[in-house]
């Protein structure tokens, strides 16, 4: 049981550092739509993070600015886009105004999970490195 909690405990932590990107910063901050948040990523993209970092991520956002957008990290680069990628490493589900009140640091992604506002498919370990790519 005690195994369960930890173990549950460190997946939350993985998805509050997956979530809370960077993209609540200066760019970002005033961000009112999911492209305005995508958008605002790519001023904080760390080449030197992601080299050796072969990941795709994939948001499915609910609502009416909802839609798919996906990032393709390889090796120090990155493609952005909107749609669906082929085979995504990790998969973010939630709705547009959530993913937008995540990013602006309104929504704890932590709470968002807990609550099932957020989900994540795939490994924790790629989840969380986002976060340092994307900082």
């Amino acid at each position: 049981m005690m195994k369960e909690i930890m173990r549950f405990c460190l997946a939350s932590a993985a998805i509050f550092l997956a979530v809370n990107l960077s993209v609540g910063s200066v760019a970002a901050a005033d961000a009112s739509t999911p492209q305005q948040v995508f958008d605002g990523m790519r001023g904080s993209f760390k080449a030197d993070k992601a080299k050796g970092v072969h990941a795709r991520y994939q948001w499915e956002l609910s609502g009416p600015q909802g839609g798919e957008w996906w990032i393709d990290v390889n090796d120090g680069t990155y493609k952005m886009g909107k749609g669906k990628i082929d085979n995504p490493t990790v998969t973010f589900i939630t709705s547009d105004k959530d993913w937008v009140a995540m990013s602006n640091g309104k929504l704890k992604g932590t709470w968002a999970y807990m609550t099932g506002r957020l989900k994540v498919r795939g490994p924790q370990s790629v989840a969380r490195k986002l976060d340092e790519i994307f900082p």
